[in-house]
C-alpha cells in the first residue's frame, strides 16, 4: 500500500512539474553563458563626468548630522554632487558653489548609446526587464529606445537621474530563453519578492521529493527485476518507460542535486540547525558605513588633482576604524589612506590587517596570503581577484576571512554559510575548485548531467502526455 502510495505520488507529481523541470534544464544551459542583464557599477562610472578640481573643501560645506550609510562625490552632468544616504532618504550637496541642479537626463541617456533616442515612456509601472519591487521607490521610470543596430533601452531613475537597467536586443532574447523561465523572472510574480520565493521555493521543493520517489521506484524495480531473472535490467518493454526508467536511475541523482540546490538558492540553512554565534563580530570588521568626517584627515581634491580627468567616484569608507577612500579610476576601485593630511594609497597589508583583527577578534586566528582559489574563495568564472588574505578563526562558528588588500573587500564564512555554499554553488553550478581549476573538465561535466536531466525530463514529459491520454480516454 504504501509504495503504491509512493508510486502514484511520482507519477502525479511528475505529470504536473516534468515540463517545468524540462524548461528548467534547457534554460540552464543557456544560463551558463548568458544571465539577465543588468547595469554594473563600472558601467555607471563609465557614464559619469570625471571629477574636476576646482571642489570645495568639505569642511566649508554645511553637512547636517545623521547616521549616515553611504558617502559619495560624483557628476552625472557637469555639477559635482556629494550624496549622503541614510536609511530612509539621500541628501545631496553641491560641492562647486552652485545649486544642486536636477540631472539633465536626457544628456545623461545619449552617452549609453551612440544610436539616437528614438522615443521616451514614463513609466508607473514594474516590467519585465524591472520587475523588483525597490524599483517603486524610482517611480516614474524614464524609459529611452534608441534607433541603434541592437536596440538598446535604457531605464532611468527620476529620482537619482542613474540608470537602472540596460538592455539589448540580444540580452532580452538570451534572457527569454535563459533567465526568465529559469528563475521565474515573471514580472506578476516577481515584483512581489516574498510571493516569489515561495513559490520557487514550493515548486523545486516538491520536486525535490518527487526526484527522491522516483529514484526509490527505479531502485526497486532493478532490484525486482534481478531477483526474478538474475540479471540487472530495466523491466519495461514500451520505449518511453524503459529510457525514463534507465535514465533517472543513471542521472537521478544529479536531477535531484539540481532542483534541490535550487531551492537551496533562496532557502537558507536555519539557525535553529546551525547556529551562528559570532554575528556582531561580522558585521564589525565588514562594517562600510562611513566614519564621522572629522575623521577623514586627507583632502579629497588633493586625489582629483593628482589623477586629472580619470576619477568618477570617491566613496568615504573605512577598513576596521581606518578611514579611507574609495575611488573608482578607470573602472577599478582604488583605496587611499584619509587619515593623515596627506593622501596616500592604501594597501590592506597583513600588518594592518592584523592591528584590525585584534581589535576585534578575541578568538586566536591565523593568516595567510592565498594566490590560488580554495573550495570557498572561488569562482567558476575566475572573477574574484587574487591574492587575497586568507583568515582563520578559532571561535564556535570557525569563521574564516577573506580580505582582498587591494580594494578592502571581505568575504566571511562560518560553519552555517560553508554549508549553504556547498548545498547552493557546489551542488547548482559545480562551483568546486577542483572544477574550476580545469574549465574543460568543468564544462563537459555540466553539459554531460545537464543533458542527462533534460533527457530524463523529456521522458517524463512524454510519458506524462501519455498519462493523461489514458486519464482522458477513460473519461
Amino acid at each position: 500500500m504504501f509504495k503504491r502510495l509512493l508510486y502514484s505520488s511520482h507519477r502525479v507529481l511528475g505529470t504536473i512539474l516534468s515540463i517545468l523541470f524540462l524548461i528548467w534544464f534547457l534554460s540552464g544551459f543557456v544560463m551558463i553563458y548568458h544571465s539577465f542583464p543588468q547595469v554594473g557599477a563600472a558601467d555607471r562610472w563609465d557614464k559619469l563626468d570625471p571629477l574636476s578640481s576646482n571642489l570645495i573643501p568639505l569642511d566649508s560645506l554645511d553637512i547636517p548630522t545623521n547616521d549616515w550609510r553611504a558617502i559619495e562625490l560624483k557628476s552625472l552632468t557637469h555639477n559635482p554632487t556629494l550624496y549622503l544616504s541614510s536609511k530612509d532618504t539621500t541628501y545631496t550637496l553641491s560641492v562647486n558653489g552652485r545649486e544642486v541642479e536636477s540631472v539633465d537626463i536626457w544628456s545623461y541617456a545619449k552617452r549609453w548609446s551612440m544610436g539616437s533616442i528614438a522615443k521616451v515612456d514614463t513609466m508607473y509601472h514594474l516590467d519585465q526587464w524591472n520587475p523588483f519591487s525597490s524599483r517603486r521607490d524610482h517611480f516614474p521610470l524614464y524609459k529611452f529606445y534608441f534607433d541603434d543596430p541592437e536596440k538598446h533601452q535604457l531605464y532611468v531613475s527620476s529620482h537619482t537621474g542613474e540608470a537602472l537597467q540596460f538592455t539589448s536586443q540580444s540580452s532580452r532574447i538570451w534572457s527569454w530563453l535563459g533567465a526568465i523561465p529559469h528563475w521565474v523572472y515573471f514580472t506578476s510574480l516577481r515584483q512581489d519578492l516574498q510571493l516569489w520565493k515561495d513559490v520557487v521555493i514550493a515548486l523545486s521543493g516538491i520536486g525535490a521529493i518527487m526526484c527522491l520517489v522516483g529514484g526509490i521506484w527505479g531502485v526497486d524495480m532493478y532490484i525486482k527485476t534481478y531477483r526474478r531473472k538474475r540479471k540487472w535490467a530495466s523491466p519495461y518493454k514500451k520505449i518511453a518507460y524503459k529510457w525514463h526508467h534507465i535514465l533517472g536511475f543513471i542521472f537521478g541523482f544529479f536531477v535531484f542535486t539540481f532542483v534541490f540546490s535550487g531551492m537551496m538558492s533562496l532557502y537558507y540553512v536555519p539557525q535553529w540547525l546551525v547556529p551562528v554565534q559570532s554575528k556582531e563580530i561580522t558585521v564589525q570588521l565588514q562594517n562600510n558605513k562611513p566614519l564621522p568626517f572629522d575623521s577623514y584627515k586627507g583632502d579629497y581634491t588633493e586625489l582629483i588633482t593628482r589623477f586629472p580627468e580619470q576619477i568618477k567616484s570617491i566613496q568615504w569608507s573605512r577598513f576596521g576604524n581606518i578611514p579611507v577612500y574609495k575611488v573608482a579610476i578607470d573602472g577599478n576601485i582604488q583605496l587611499f589612506d584619509a587619515s593623515t593630511p596627506e593622501v596616500q594609497p592604501f594597501v590592506a597589508d597583513e600588518h594592518r590587517v592584523r592591528q584590525q583583527l585584534d581589535k576585534i577578534l578575541s578568538s586566536p586566528y591565523s593568516i595567510q596570503l592565498l594566490d590560488k582559489y580554495d573550495n570557498y574563495y572561488v569562482h567558476a568564472h575566475h572573477k574574484l581577484p587574487l591574492p587575497v588574505y586568507k583568515v582563520e578563526v578559532a571561535d564556535a562558528d570557525c569563521t574564516t576571512y577573506y580580505i582582498n588588500p587591494e580594494n578592502g573587500n571581505i568575504r566571511t564564512f562560518n560553519t552555517n554559510s560553508r554549508i549553504q555554499k556547498w548545498l547552493y554553488g557546489g551542488l547548482h553550478s559545480f562551483n568546486i575548485k577542483f572544477l574550476v581549476d580545469r574549465p574543460i573538465l568543468w564544462n563537459l561535466v555540466m553539459w554531460i548531467t545537464m543533458l542527462g536531466g533534460t533527457l530524463v525530463s523529456g521522458t517524463g514529459v512524454w510519458l506524462s502526455i501519455q498519462y493523461l491520454r489514458r486519464k482522458i480516454k477513460k473519461k
